[in-house]
């Protein structure tokens, strides 16, 4: 499994009108982690065992079926300056029998939301898109990824946001009108799922006009994600990352430098200009969070201990 694949989604997508299932979101994100400028044209598959690696779940035929399906028929609805467009996403889906793998093809008019993305796109990871169980989450994970350099989201109306998630349709009609309700299963729970399994924090703030609420800001910082699994190398950017690292490792390392209070330049700078330091940080953390490795106190003596720049006064106690 590689949890370091990014997806990049055009803004318009990201803030667009529409209503996708979790499963639906699952198939719509993974399709995008392997566009390619080059094959515009082209066929692009889905092989289903490698869908359930990634996520850990079982995909049974029928149900996919009915997922692309029901695709094929809900539209997105895009607003621009001179128009508001509804775009669909396939021109053709084809599951190959006994193959395990689903042949796809996307309608022309969608593409240039899919590949010619410039500037205007969101970047976030696909693993932990994939390991949120609420399409709401899901969504909002994405919206949140396009403000995480601001420190937080715009200011958007709740009826604004609302019909972003498909939840109030241009008649009135409203899932979880009561607030009370709308926080539960929409805002909170979206959050405690972003928090716990993704690489962002995020929180937000609901704001009333005279008694009734109407509108919302999400604030949003990185943070390590919550599981790290030891990676296959990848390819490098020059200047950011160690030959042997990639560039998601690097800065997950950092991330949980921090997070552990270690902070002394050289050491740091000897840690992340290291690739086998970089990854024995991130391998630390997923045998942590795994419980393979249980650190009752002073988690970075332990892990400086380990990366042999410390000097052990002393056995921790440990359990493998």
């Amino acid at each position: 499994m590689n949890n370091e694949l990014q997806v990049r989604q055009h803004n318009a997508i990201t803030t667009a009108r529409y209503e996708y299932s979790e499963l639906q979101l699952d198939i719509f994100l993974y399709l995008l982690s392997m566009l390619r400028k080059d094959k515009t044209d082209g066929v692009y598959e889905i092989v289903v065992k490698d869908l359930s690696a990634m996520t850990s779940k079982e995909y049974k035929y029928g149900y996919l079926r009915k997922a692309t399906e029901e695709m094929g028929s809900r539209m997105f609805e895009i607003s621009t300056a001179k128009s508001l467009k509804q775009l669909w996403m396939f021109q053709r889906v084809e599951y190959m029998i006994g193959e395990g793998r689903i042949e796809i093809e996307f309608a022309n008019p969608i593409k240039p939301y899919l590949f010619d993305l410039k500037d205007n796109f969101t970047s976030f990871q696909l693993y932990a898109a994939l390991r949120l169980g609420s399409k709401y989450a899901k969504r909002i994970y994405a919206l949140c990824s396009q403000w995480k350099d601001k420190g937080q989201t715009q200011t958007f109306s709740l009826d604004e946001f609302k019909k972003m998630l498909s939840l109030l349709d241009d008649k009135g009609n409203e899932q979880y009108k009561p607030i009370s309700m709308f926080k539960k299963f929409v805002l909170d729970e979206s959050v405690k799922q972003i928090n716990r399994h993704t690489d962002l924090e995020i929180g937000y703030t609901l704001q009333k006009r005279g008694r009734s609420f109407n509108s919302v800001t999400f604030t949003v910082k990185a943070q390590p994600l919550a599981v790290v699994l030891p990676l296959k190398d990848g390819p490098i950017k020059a200047g950011v990352a160690p030959v042997g690292v990639s560039d998601a490792q690097h800065q997950n390392a950092r991330l949980l430098l921090e997070k552990w209070n270690i902070k002394r330049a050289d050491v740091v700078n000897q840690i992340m200009n290291s690739a086998d330091l970089v990854q024995e940080v991130n391998k630390f953390a997923y045998e942590l969070q795994t419980g393979k490795v249980k650190v009752e106190k002073n988690v970075a003596g332990y892990l400086l201990t380990r990366l042999g720049l410390k000097e052990p006064k002393g056995k921790e106690k440990t359990t493998k």
